[in-house]
C-alpha cells in the first residue's frame, strides 16, 4: 500500500472536503500517489461547491486500517476528530490552521500549521512554492473553503492573507466572490431537509477541555428560529448524546450568517460553567453569544479557559 490517503476531520465541512481533494491533486502533480477520502457525509454547502466546479465527493471511509500505511491530515490534527485507527498508521504530513492538541507521532513528519482562517490559504502558498499553476476548478474549490471558513471574510478568524488568496482564486475560477460566496453560504444554511439528528452531527467536533469531555457543534442558519423553535426536541437528543457518549458538555451553536451572531444550547454537568466563560447566564439552557461566529477563535478558546 504505497498510496497515501489525504483526509480532514470527521463530520466534514467545506474546508475539510475540498482541501483533501486539492492537496491530493497537488501531491499527484509532483509525482506522488495520493487519494482524497472523507470521514463523513457531505453537507449541502460542500455539495454546492462540488457541483459548481465539477467534482465528485471523495470516497467515504470509516477506518484507515487496511486502507493505507501513510496518511496526510488536512484541516485537523486532534486524534479524536480523525479517522478510526489513526494510531496504527504513519502520519506523513499535517496541513492545518487549528490549535495543536492530543497529537503525537512515532516518526518525524512535515507539519505545517499557520494562524490563518482556512487550510486552503496555506495550500495556495504550497502551490506557489512548488511553482504549480492552479486550474480554474481547483481554484474554485479553494475559494469555496475560504468563503466557508471565514463566512465570506466576516469571521474574526479571517486574515489579510485569506482575503488576498480568496480574491486571487476568484479571478482564476472566474467567479464573482461576493455573489458566489453568498449563494454557497445560503445553500449551506438551508436546513429544510435536515432533521435535528442531522444537525447534531453536521459539523460537530469533540474536544477535551481540562478533564471534561465535550462536543462543540455548529450550524449556520439564515433564521436561527428554524432550529431554536424545536429546542424541546433538541434537548432530548442532546441529553441522549451526553448520556450515551459520557460527555460533560454538548455545546450546540446556531449561527446567524446574516447578522453574525450566535445562540448556543448547552447541556451537561458543566453547561453553567461554560456559559459563565462567556460572561453570560444559562437561561432555559440557552447562551446568547452576540458577535460570535467562529468556533475556532471565539468559542473553543473561551471553553478551554473556562473549563480548565
Amino acid at each position: 500500500m504505497s498510496k497515501v490517503l489525504v483526509f480532514g476531520h470527521k463530520n466534514p465541512d467545506t474546508d475539510t472536503i475540498t482541501s483533501a481533494i486539492v492537496y491530493a491533486y497537488l501531491k499527484q502533480q509532483i509525482g506522488e500517489e495520493a487519494e482524497a477520502v472523507r470521514l463523513g457525509d457531505v453537507n449541502n454547502e460542500t455539495r454546492f461547491a462540488l457541483d459548481k466546479f465539477g467534482f465528485e465527493a471523495p470516497r467515504l471511509i470509516s477506518s484507515v486500517v487496511g486502507e493505507a500505511d501513510k496518511v496526510i491530515l488536512v484541516d485537523h490534527n486532534e486524534f479524536q476528530q480523525s479517522a478510526d485507527g489513526i494510531e496504527e498508521v504513519q502520519i506523513a504530513e499535517v496541513i492545518d490552521h487549528h490549535r495543536i492538541a492530543n497529537f503525537q507521532t512515532a516518526d518525524p513528519l512535515y507539519y505545517r500549521a499557520e494562524p490563518v482562517g482556512c487550510t486552503a490559504t496555506i495550500l495556495k502558498k504550497i502551490f506557489n512554492e512548488n511553482g504549480l499553476d492552479i486550474p480554474a476548478n481547483i481554484a474554485g474549490l479553494m475559494l469555496s473553503a475560504i468563503v466557508s471558513d471565514t463566512l465570506l471574510f466576516k469571521s474574526p478568524t479571517c486574515t489579510e492573507q485569506d482575503v488576498k488568496a480568496g480574491e486571487e482564486l476568484a479571478k482564476i475560477a472566474n467567479v464573482d466572490v461576493a455573489e458566489y460566496g453568498l449563494a454557497m453560504l445560503k445553500a449551506g444554511a438551508d436546513l429544510s431537509d435536515k432533521s435535528l439528528e442531522d444537525l447534531l452531527s453536521l459539523d460537530a467536533k469533540e474536544f477535551q477541555f481540562g478533564e471534561y469531555k465535550s462536543v462543540v457543534a455548529q450550524v449556520n442558519a439564515v433564521d436561527i428560529d428554524d432550529v431554536l423553535n424545536r429546542q424541546e426536541e433538541l434537548e432530548i437528543l442532546l441529553n441522549k448524546n451526553v448520556a450515551e457518549n459520557g460527555l460533560d458538555l454538548f455545546f450546540f451553536v446556531v449561527t446567524d450568517i446574516l447578522n453574525n451572531d450566535s445562540t448556543a444550547v448547552a447541556i451537561g454537568q458543566v453547561a453553567q460553567a461554560a456559559a459563565k466563560g462567556f460572561g453570560a447566564e444559562l437561561i432555559n439552557n440557552r447562551v446568547v453569544l452576540p458577535g460570535v461566529v467562529s468556533r475556532k477563535k471565539q468559542i473553543v478558546p473561551v471553553l478551554t479557559e473556562a473549563l480548565k
